[in-house]
């Protein structure tokens, strides 16, 4: 099977180029040339327009911003996707989003399979992100290999719209935990513990988290740089609190954090990144949060 793959920024690149690496013959697009000329060095065909992607290949993923982004592209595509297609949104879109995206897809003779991703761009650059699946089982089953290549923890949650529920949900943990874990390291920093030392401490207890032990070290570096932003956090937490009201669930937590990444977006911006939220903190206080021996990135 020939796989299209639009949208190859933070996340998506890293997907795209572990298609290649897997083998698999990818055509693929992006609205910055650059971003696409270094795809294809590494053995993927770089398709001219949309259009061009979508008369050319079996199959196509996306990996996209927001859900006008994803219509914006599926749009172009479903003019040239030939009826028996796949479309495979790696995007995270709302539970609503998926399911009438999904019937637009639909009446052109495409069937979605939605496959958002966890786990952060560096575990997606080593292939080793956790894939979250929705959508009918012959579907999965056919795409699986490709999937696999993608990350090496897959899961089938149920039919569309269940992935977009279980990613909103993990997505919204990891904002808590970030505002969470900026207040733990400002209580050390505060108390004269040595930044280093305590952090390792955080890892190997019962308080640590996931967050800790990837973003925490960002943090501590200074850079911040996970590749994420506040605008995305938020729409994140916007899609939470939408399921909080459906549902019936107070979320307590996921408000106060929806608030602070709220004043985290006025101080810094919608393109800054999501790891700033505990600036807000660093500056309000006074006192940073550096230590020596963290990286600037995550490899």
């Amino acid at each position: 099977m020939r796989y299209g793959y639009v949208g190859l920024g933070n996340l998506g690149g890293h997907l795209a180029a572990s298609l290649i690496r897997s083998g698999f013959d990818l055509v693929v697009f992006d609205r910055d040339p650059a971003v696409s000329a270094r795809h294809h060095q590494l053995g993927a065909t770089v398709a001219a327009s949309l259009a061009e992607l979508a008369g050319t290949v079996d199959h196509v993923i996306t990996c996209l911003p927001s859900p006008a982004a994803s219509e914006a592209v599926l749009a172009k595509l479903l003019a040239g996707l030939k009826p028996g297609a796949t479309w495979i949104e790696n995007s995270t879109l709302g539970r609503d989003d998926i399911l009438r995206l999904g019937g637009l897809a639909e009446t052109a003779g495409v069937r979605l399979l939605e496959a958002p991703v966890t786990g952060g761009v560096h575990l997606a650059a080593r292939g080793e992100i956790t894939v979250l699946v929705g959508g009918p089982l012959d579907l999965f089953a056919a795409h699986e290999p490709a999937l696999k290549a993608m990350g090496n923890r897959i899961f089938h949650m149920g039919p569309l719209g269940s992935a977009a529920v279980i990613k909103v949900i993990t997505n919204m943990l990891a904002f808590i935990h970030l505002v969470a874990d900026g207040e733990a390291l400002m209580l050390a920093r505060r108390g004269g513990l040595d930044m280093k030392t305590a952090w390792d401490a955080i890892a190997a207890s019962s308080g640590s988290s996931f967050v800790h032990e990837t973003e925490g070290q960002l943090i501590l570096n200074g850079s911040y740089d996970i590749g994420f932003t506040m605008d995305l956090a938020l729409k994140d937490l916007g899609f939470a609190m939408g399921f909080g009201r459906e549902y019936g669930v107070p979320l307590d937590l996921a408000s106060v954090t929806l608030q602070t990444f709220l004043k985290g977006r006025a101080a810094y911006g919608g393109g800054a990144q999501s790891t700033q939220i505990v600036k807000l903190l660093e500056d309000l206080l006074g006192a940073d949060l550096r230590a020596e021996g963290f990286p600037a990135r995550l490899e």
